[in-house]
Order: C-alpha cells, then structure tokens, then sequence
C-alpha cells in the first residue's frame, strides 16, 4: 500500500496541497482509529441524544416511586373580607314603643354595634396534611414498569453507542478505501497519459494511424473522470468522519500492508449466532420491551383493585373581628380507602389495550431475533469469502501485471495494437483498487459481525488500531474564491449547552 501523494505530470490536475484554515481545530499529527472513536464518544451528537434520553427515562422511576412515599402538604390563607348588611329587623321597625326599641343598652341595634351598616375584618387559615400510601396496585405496577423501561432504554443506549462505533469505523476505512483508489487511479492517469504521449509521437513520424491515438485519448480521458470520482470520494470520506466526531482531521494513520486476513475466531458460526441472540443489545432492548408492555397490562388490571391510604392533617383559622376571641383549630389521623365499582367498562378496554400491545411487541421481539441471526450468518459468510477474495486479487494484480508486460512487449513486436495495452493497464490498475477494496471490505463486515453479536466495543477497535502503520493518509480541502463561504457550510457548530 502506498501512503505518500506522488507528484504529478504537467497535464494532470495536481492533488491540491493547501491546507484550508478552519474554526474546527486541525489534529497535529495523523489520527490513528482509537482517538477518533474516543472523540466520537464524547462529541457524537446521536450518542448525546441517546444519553441524555436514557438519564430521563432513569429519572422517570423516581418520579414514579415517589406515589408510594410519604406526601405532606401546606396550605394557607390570608384573606382581607368587608362585609356589608343593609336589612334589619322588622318587628322593630314597625313598633317603635316596643322594648328594646332605640339604641339602649338593652336593644338590639345596640349589639356590637352590628345593626345595618359595614364591617371590615381579615381573617387567616392554615392547612396541614399528610398521607402515606399502604396499598396501591397501580403505583406499584408503574414502578415496576419504569425499571424495565431503564433497561430497555439502556439496550438501546448500547446499540446506539455500538452503531456509532461501527459508523466511525466505517468511515475510517473509507477514508483508506477512497485513498487507496485514488492511487490506482493517479497511477493509471499517469500510465495512460505517457502511453498517449508515445502514440501521439509515433502518429507524428507515420508509424501508427489516427486511430490508435483517438483510442489512447479516449482511454485517458476516462482515466481522468476516474481520478476526479476517487478524489471526490475522498473529500467526502473525510467529511463524513467529521460529522461522526465534531473534528476535522489533516491525516489519519493507514493500515499495514501485513495486517492478517484471517476467518473470524473462533471459526464457528453457530458460537456468533448464539452470541448474538444472547449479547446483541437491539434483541435484549425489544425483550425489555416485552416486559414494559407486560408491566402495562399489570397496570391495567390494577386498576381494579382498591387504594388504602393513611393520612393525617391540621387546620388552623383565626381572624381579627373585634367581638371574636380566639381561633379556631382540628386535627384529624385516619386511614383512607378507594374501591373502583365501576368505570364505565374503561379498566376492561384498557386491559384489552395493553394485552393487545403486549402480543405486538412479542412479535417485535422475535422479528428482531430473527433478523439479527440472519444478518450475522451472512457477516460471517460474508467475511469467510472476505479471506479468499483478498487472496484472489491479490493474485490477481499479479496475473494483470504479467498481462499488461506480455501486451506491452507484444505491441513493440507487432502483435498487439494500443487498444489492447489500454486495456491491459486498465486491468491491472482496476485490479489494483478492487484489491484496496476487498481488504477494508474485510475489516469492516468483521467488525460489523462483531457488532452484531454485542461484542464490538473500545477493546476490539484497539485490537484494530494496533494494525495501524504510523503513516499518514491525507487530503486537503480545495482552495477556491469561496473558501469562507465554505467554511461556514462546513462548519458544524459547537453542541448545545443544556439546562440543568
């Protein structure tokens, strides 16, 4: 594997050298697999989410839990009343001579002085109370629910971070991938760029026909269009890692050419199946499910049982009216009980619900086993051809090279036109590439095989990096007259800052 840009000839559009400053800080030196998954781990915006959704669901329980502790509550008052009484009495009224008419000591007009007329007063009132669940069937449920709801969010919180792992190491190799092809195609650009040379001056002096000239264009041409998708597959490589971590990377260290291309270990592809079913978190997060939705049902049925409480309150009240003395106060310690008759048929229709929604997500559940067996049965047959195909074409360059030196000797004898040295270099050069594919097709579908069987984490990837050379892959963005307007397209933005 060749790691280091080779220089290009006059007519070829030269690997662009200029390093584009960015807001987001460049690494110093190449970045090998592991601190880009560390860094995927700490900035990757999915895993954030997910993190901070499994924390949520965790606070849920205790927020459940606390209908089955003790509740204490206060209340009071403070209330500025103004009373009015315009009706007095009519016996009175009619019979002044009357005893106790007038305003005497004895009469009644003279009582407190609450004949017609106002009055103004305020007045004050304080409530304590507390109560303590003994029984409550749907409490408890829900308590219960929320438990398997953590777990099941915390399967699922593993499958994202595994995935995230997968997405960066997918991306890693195909930064290699993409450097690699565009290597074979620098190459092949520059092969068929002198072969054209050559025709063109062998045309000049009248030993070959026009014809042959046009084919040697028309092969250059198409070797240029593949130079330029693989340069472009490149930028993209890159750019995708930096979505995956929030940073942008000059360089990333290649793998060796000696990395081991060996079957997985063990050998057994019923040992991953059992793996899988056993350890893959997508399979354990839909058999959490299975008992959230159980729990729901519990809930459901609960909901026709009683509720017993005890409880314990306070009252004070007290107010400032002049011919009142005192304040009023009661204290009460009891116990409280609720018995459901009948809701109208909704406690059966909810435990239909729920029954009916448990049935659906053991469906689920299974769907989710048998998806993952299949797909790491084919992981493994797919790394299992993986092993023979980079043997294959590793030959295969061999063989192309054979070819290619065979046609080239034969059309400096006769024998062979350019059309088919053309193709010849074609072949070794697409042999070349389909080689770089194969290998980091490998590493990927065994990772990947890994991954579904729970057993991708920072140990295998370290596993990987140790693979790793040393030697730099890099690519630099292009310079243009929108090189600001670019960087603030690509510019991600810092993660929010959240609230606490």
């Amino acid at each position: 594997m060749r790691l280091a840009h080779r220089a290009v000839t006059a007519p070829l559009r030269p690997l662009l050298l200029a390093v584009v400053t960015s807001s987001i800080a460049l690494q110093s030196h190449a970045a090998d697999l592991v601190t880009i998954t560390r860094d995927a781990l700490a900035n990757n915006a999915e895993l954030a989410s997910a993190r901070s959704e499994y924390q949520g669901v965790e606070a849920n329980r205790d927020a459940v839990r606390g209908g089955l502790l003790p509740q204490v509550n206060a209340s009071g008052s403070a209330t500025h009343n103004r009373q009015i009484e315009s009706q007095g009495s009519s016996a009175i009224a009619a019979d002044p001579t009357a005893p106790g008419a007038g305003t005497g000591a004895g009469g009644v007009a003279a009582v407190g002085g609450r004949g017609a007329g106002s009055d103004n007063f305020n007045s004050y009132s304080l409530s304590l109370e507390a109560t303590q669940a003994l029984f409550n069937a749907v409490t408890t449920q829900e308590v219960a629910q929320a438990t398997h709801q953590i777990d099941q969010q915390l399967y699922s919180l593993a499958a994202t971070e595994q995935q995230v792992l997968l997405d960066v190491i997918n991306a890693y190799f195909d930064i290699l991938r993409a450097y690699e092809v565009l290597e074979a195609r620098l190459a092949q650009e520059r092969a068929i760029g002198r072969q054209l040379e050559q025709a063109q001056e062998q045309f000049e002096v009248g030993l070959i026909a026009i014809t042959e000239v046009e084919e040697a264009r028309a092969s250059f041409d198409q070797s240029r269009a593949e130079r330029l998708t693989a340069e472009s597959n490149l930028q993209v490589a890159f750019e995708a890692l930096e979505q995956l971590t929030g940073n942008r990377y000059a360089s990333i260290e290649a793998l060796g050419e000696d990395a081991p291309i060996t079957l997985p270990t063990p050998a057994d592809r019923d040992y991953w199946v059992e793996q899988a079913v056993e350890r893959n978190p997508l399979v354990l997060a839909q058999q959490a499910g299975v008992e959230v939705s159980r729990s729901a049902v519990e809930i459901a049925r609960a909901g026709r049982m009683p509720t017993l409480s005890a409880f314990a309150n306070y009252q004070y009240a007290d107010n400032d009216i002049d011919y009142v003395t005192g304040h009023d106060s009661s204290a009460q310690l009891g116990v409280r009980a609720n018995m459901p008759i009948y809701t109208g048929g909704t406690t059966s229709a909810r435990i239909r619900q729920s029954t009916y929604q448990l049935e659906s997500t053991q469906y689920d559940f299974e769907s989710q086993r048998r998806t993952t067996i299949q797909q790491v049965r084919s992981l493994y047959t797919q790394v299992s051809n993986d092993v023979e195909t980079v043997d294959a074409r590793e030959q295969a360059i061999v063989s192309m090279r054979s070819a290619l030196e065979a046609t080239r000797a034969g059309y400096e004898v006769g024998t062979r036109n350019i059309v088919d040295v053309l193709n010849a270099e074609q072949n070794l050069y697409n042999a070349i590439a389909n080689h770089a594919e194969s290998r980091y097709d490998y590493v990927v579908n065994l990772l990947s095989l890994r991954q579904q069987a729970g057993q991708l984490d920072v140990a295998a990837i370290e596993e990987i990096n140790a693979l790793l050379t040393g030697n730099e892959v890099s690519f630099v963005l292009p310079e243009s007259q929108g090189g600001d307007r670019y960087q603030q397209a690509m510019n991600i933005g810092a993660p929010p800052r959240p609230e606490r």
